[in-house]
């Protein structure tokens, strides 16, 4: 305990109009955080605002991050303001890191009144990079709207903060700090932890690590390859896979947490991960696998690179559910995916007789669910997939989901998806992310896109490209309806629904930093098994996708930034 007790003070500052989270926290470039004034210290005092002072004053909040550059720089400044704010205990993985899932996992063991998280996800990082600061409430799983709505309204309003400046943690050591403040009772303590070894703990109650142990270093293993992408996640990564299951050090790559994640995007995609994508296609690895920056997303590779979609991941681990104890003992209460996510889920639902919840993209709608205990697995297209284990999208969580497929079923991934796709059909499914656009231009287009497709005489009309008819059954623009509290969530995608069950989606927004995202998801099932390009395959409904809604021509770009 330092020497004397540290000053509180409260210093004047002025709002900023530009503080509005999303479903992911806050996200700009790092330049905004480091050039405004107050920039971070107003987002921060918000979120304790947010927080009512009886429910705050002497409550546990946990603390991690992504270890992109800036981290420190704010944990500090957050340490300072949350002894201020009344704050009693912080728990802050060693370093400053911790993945999104352990921070979940960490606020639900711990009880938290809930956790900051300091990702901006698979965006960039490094000094021109991007930045973010998430709330997660006592849940464990991102604030919900009337949270974030909240911390936006204190933001557009603020006046003053409240920090306490002489006081500062030693991140690198585990174990407790104390320190007495002024008209303070009890110490405010710090608490180092081991940001693996809880989540560990978790995983270990929910898989058979044996049976694991045994597919990756046994007599007849099998050989994997895992991309940490130089995110938070490498850490995990070695401790779990390669030290607890077996895996040669080898077969992880990139599992040093960088700065900048080593000068590209930590997301988990063929365009980013080319590491992982190069070292497959040999076939010297049966299984591989790339990670995010902060550990809650994966993309999921077979022997030779064999891609599996994020919306026939989610599906395949639905119809194998039992291959995973925890289900075992839980069973199974319910499936959702995100509107634009295609619809594979939705047959195995069908054939399990399994509830299926259409969700809007954002993991606070599933956790919502699980809550309520109505849901069991979830995913999203973005390489999102989950368990009610926590209350957030688990990038390793889905890849040991896999494994356990594999050592039940003891198939290769490929025959494994062919399988599932003899069984159901194939649905065939892609994204084009337009990043950066002007804004009005992107908002425009997609008013007048909704004008067009509102019309009565939008339904029922036939659209040809070649050899292909396709005719509009539905078009609307998705809202939701919570189950639970039926509150309404709308504007949430324009999609056109054809007669053959092939759909369109048009969405606006992301979790970018600058400008806006235009993304266009299309999806189409084939009953008959067919080993088409995806591309190809779905040409003419992308054809079909820009003539409706004009993108190129109402935005001035030619075409997308990346194609998932």
């Amino acid at each position: 305990m330092e020497n004397g007790p540290l000053q509180v003070l409260t210093f004047p500052t002025a709002p900023y109009p530009d503080q509005r989270p999303g479903a992911s926290g806050l996200r700009k470039k790092v330049y905004v955080f480091q050039s405004k004034r107050n920039y971070l210290h107003n987002f921060i005092q918000s979120i304790f605002s947010s927080i009512d002072l009886p429910d705050r004053q002497g409550a546990t909040l946990v603390v991690g991050g992504d270890g992109r550059f800036f981290n420190s720089t704010a944990i500090a400044v957050l340490v300072q303001m949350a002894a201020a704010n009344g704050i009693g205990r912080l728990i802050i993985g060693r370093h400053g890191m911790m993945s999104t899932p352990a921070v979940s996992c960490v606020i639900r063991k711990y009880k938290a009144i809930g956790g900051i998280i300091l990702t901006a996800s698979h965006n960039p990082g490094g000094p021109t990079g991007d930045f973010g600061i998430k709330f997660n409430t006592a849940s464990g799983g991102p604030a919900k709207e009337e949270v974030t709505s909240k911390i936006y309204q204190l933001s557009r309003t603020i006046e003053e903060f409240a920090i306490c400046p002489g006081l500062h943690v030693d991140l690198k050591t585990l174990g407790k700090q104390a320190f007495d403040l002024e008209n303070k009772f009890k110490p405010f303590t710090v608490e180092i932890v081991d940001p693996v070894e809880s989540y560990a703990n978790l995983l270990r109650n929910i898989f058979d690590f044996a049976a694991l142990k045994e597919l990756l270093s046994g007599e007849n293993h099998i050989n994997i390859r895992l991309d940490a992408m130089h995110g938070v996640l490498g850490p995990y990564v070695k401790r779990i896979l390669c030290e607890e299951l077996g895996c040669p050090a080898n077969s992880a790559i990139n599992c040093v947490p960088l700065e900048d994640f080593g000068g590209q995007p930590p997301d988990p995609n063929l365009m980013y991960a080319t590491d992982l994508v190069d070292s497959m296609r040999d076939g010297q690895y049966d299984f591989g696998a790339a990670f995010d920056g902060d550990g809650d997303r994966s993309m999921i590779l077979g022997k030779h690179g064999f891609f599996v979609t994020p919306s026939d991941s989610v599906a395949v681990v639905a119809d194998n559910i039992f291959c995973i104890p925890y289900f075992q003992h839980t069973g199974v209460r319910g499936f959702a995916r995100s509107m634009p996510t295609s619809t594979a889920l939705d047959r195995v639902a069908k054939a399990t007789k399994i509830e299926l919840h259409e969700t809007p993209t954002g993991w606070r709608f599933f956790g919502n669910l699980m809550d309520a205990g109505m849901l069991s697995l979830c995913g999203e297209e973005s390489f999102a997939t989950g368990g009610d284990h926590i209350r957030e999208k688990d990038g390793l969580w889905a890849v040991l989901a896999w494994l356990s497929i594999i050592a039940t079923r003891r198939q290769s991934v490929e025959n494994i998806l062919k399988d599932h796709w003899l069984k159901y059909g194939r649905n065939y499914f892609t994204r084009y992310d337009y990043e950066n656009v002007d804004i009005d231009a992107a908002c425009d287009m997609m008013e007048d896109l909704e004008i067009l497709i509102s019309d009565k005489s939008f339904v029922k009309q036939r659209f040809a490209v070649e050899d292909k008819i396709y005719q509009v059954e539905k078009a609307d623009n998705f809202e939701y309806t919570d189950p639970l509290d039926s509150t309404i969530t709308r504007n949430q995608g324009l999609r056109i629904v054809f007669s053959d069950g092939s759909r369109i989606v048009y969405r606006l927004g992301g979790t970018g930093a600058e400008g806006a995202t235009v993304r266009i998801y299309i999806d189409s099932h084939e009953r008959k098994l067919l080993f088409e390009e995806t591309q190809v395959m779905l040409a003419p409904l992308a054809t079909i996708a820009l003539k409706i809604s004009q993108l190129h021509h109402r935005t001035g770009r030619n075409g997308p930034s990346l194609i998932t």
